[in-house]
C-alpha cells in the first residue's frame, strides 16, 4: 500500500513538473521592459504604421516618469538650421519705415528744388544743368551696377525700342521743367505743373480712347481755375516759364502713356537707370547747340567768379545727386504703399515744395495768387483721390 502511494505520488510529481515546463515562456535573446509605447499624433506613423518603443527613442525624448506618454515630433526646418532669428526693426515697425520713405522723398525733393533755383540765380543755363542732373544720376547707376546693388538687368534691341519713347519724353519734360524753374519762381512753376492731371485725363480720353468718368473731369475744374487765378497776378510771370511748364506737363503725360506700353519684367531701378542713360544722350546735343557757345565764352567764368570753382562744382554734383535720389525714393515709396496713399503723398509733396520755396527765397505773392494756388492744389488732391478709388474698384472687380 505504501509502495502504491509512493508510485502515484511520483507520477503526480512528474506530471506537475512537465506542466510547469510547458507553461514557462520560451527563452529569448532580448527582453524589453513592459513599458507603454510612445504615441505619434501629428507627424504620422514613423515606421510603416508601427509605433516605436521608448527604449528605441533618443534619451532626450524620454520622460523621467515611466507612466507619462510622450510625443515625438520631427524637428522643424528652422530648428534644424539653428534657432529662429528675432524679427528685425523693419518687420516690427513697417509704418515707421514707410513714414521714413515719405520723409526722405519730401526732404530730397525740397532740397533739390531749392538748390536748383539757387544755381540758376548765378548760372542761368537750364539745358546744361539738366544734362548734369542726368549725368550724375547715370554715374550713380553705373557705380551701383558695379557693386551689384542692384544687379544690372540685361537689355536688348527690343527693350531699347520700348524704352526709347519713354526716355525721349522724360528728357523733354525734364529740360522744359528746368527752363521753367530758371525763368519763374519755383512756387509758380509747381503751380503750373499742377495741371498735369488735366493733360493725363485729356490724353486718356482722346489719345488712348478710354472713357474718363465725369467725376474726374469735374474734379479738374478747380485745378484749371486755381492755376488761372495764380497766373493772372503772379509777379514772376513770363511766357517762357509758363509755356515750358505746359510743355513739361504734356511730355510727362506722354511718358506715362508710353510707360504703360513698355511694361517689362525689369525692376523699377533698372528701368529708371536705362531711361536716364538714354535721356542723357538725347539731352547733350541741344545743350551744346543752344548754350555751348555762351558757356565757353563767359558762362563758366561768370559762375566761378561769383561763387568760386569748388562751390560751383559741388553745387552741380549735389543737385544732380538729389535729383536722382528723390526720383528713386519716390519709386521705392510707390512700391510700399497703395496708389491712393502715393497720390495723396504726391500732392502734399507739392505743397511742401511751394511752401518752403516761398520761405527760403522770400518770393512775394499776391492774395489772388495764394488763393489760386490753394484751389489748384485742392483740386489735384480731389482728382488723385477719385482716380485712385476708381482704380481700386476696377482692381477688386477684376480680382
Amino acid at each position: 500500500m505504501s509502495a502504491l502511494g509512493t508510485l502515484s505520488g511520483g507520477v503526480a510529481g512528474l506530471l506537475r513538473l512537465r506542466l510547469r515546463r510547458r507553461a514557462a515562456p520560451a527563452p529569448s535573446a532580448l527582453q524589453f521592459p513592459a513599458v507603454k509605447c510612445a504615441a505619434v499624433p501629428d507627424a504620422g506613423q514613423l515606421v510603416w504604421g508601427c509605433q516605436l518603443r521608448p527604449a528605441l527613442l533618443p534619451a532626450a525624448l524620454l520622460s523621467s516618469q515611466s507612466n507619462r506618454r510622450q510625443t515625438f515630433r520631427p524637428p522643424a526646418a528652422s530648428e534644424s538650421a539653428g534657432e529662429a532669428k528675432p524679427a528685425g526693426f523693419l518687420d516690427k515697425y513697417p509704418a515707421l519705415v514707410t513714414g521714413f520713405f515719405f520723409f526722405m522723398w519730401y526732404f530730397l525733393n525740397v532740397i533739390f528744388n531749392i538748390l536748383n533755383k539757387k544755381i540758376y540765380n548765378y548760372f542761368p543755363y537750364p539745358y546744361f544743368v539738366s544734362v548734369i542732373h542726368l549725368f550724375v544720376g547715370v554715374v550713380y547707376c553705373l557705380v551701383s551696377w558695379t557693386v551689384g546693388l542692384p544687379k544690372r538687368a540685361p537689355i536688348n534691341s527690343t527693350l531699347l525700342k520700348l524704352l526709347f519713347p519713354v526716355a525721349l519724353c522724360h528728357a523733354l519734360g525734364h529740360v522744359t521743367s528746368n527752363v521753367s524753374f530758371a525763368a519763374v519762381a519755383v512756387s509758380f512753376a509747381h503751380t503750373i505743373k499742377a495741371l498735369e492731371p488735366f493733360f493725363n485725363a485729356a490724353a486718356t480720353q482722346f489719345v488712348l480712347g478710354q472713357q474718363v468718368p465725369l467725376s474726374l473731369w469735374l474734379s479738374l475744374a478747380p485745378v484749371v481755375l486755381g492755376v488761372s487765378m495764380a497766373s493772372l497776378t503772379e509777379l514772376s510771370f513770363n511766357w517762357t516759364g509758363f509755356i515750358n511748364a505746359m510743355i513739361s506737363n504734356i511730355s510727362f503725360t506722354y511718358r506715362s502713356i508710353y510707360s504703360k506700353k513698355a511694361m517689362t519684367d525689369m525692376d523699377s531701378t533698372n528701368v529708371y537707370a536705362y531711361i536716364s542713360i538714354i535721356a542723357l544722350i538725347v539731352c547733350i546735343p541741344p545743350a551744346l547747340i543752344i548754350e555751348g557757345p555762351q558757356l565757353m565764352q563767359y558762362g563758366f567764368k561768370d559762375a566761378i567768379a561769383k561763387v568760386g570753382l569748388q562751390k560751383f562744382v559741388s553745387d552741380l554734383f549735389f543737385v544732380g545727386l538729389f535729383y536722382h535720389l528723390y526720383n528713386q525714393v519716390a519709386t521705392n515709396t510707390l512700391e510700399r504703399v497703395a496708389p491712393l496713399t502715393h497720390a495723396v503723398g504726391n500732392v502734399l509733396k507739392r505743397v511742401f515744395v511751394i511752401s518752403f520755396s516761398i520761405v527760403v527765397f522770400g518770393n512775394r505773392i499776391t492774395t489772388q495768387t495764394g488763393i489760386g494756388t490753394c484751389i489748384a492744389i485742392a483740386g489735384v488732391a480731389m482728382y488723385s483721390y477719385i482716380k485712385a478709388k476708381i482704380e481700386e474698384e476696377k482692381r477688386q472687380k477684376s480680382a
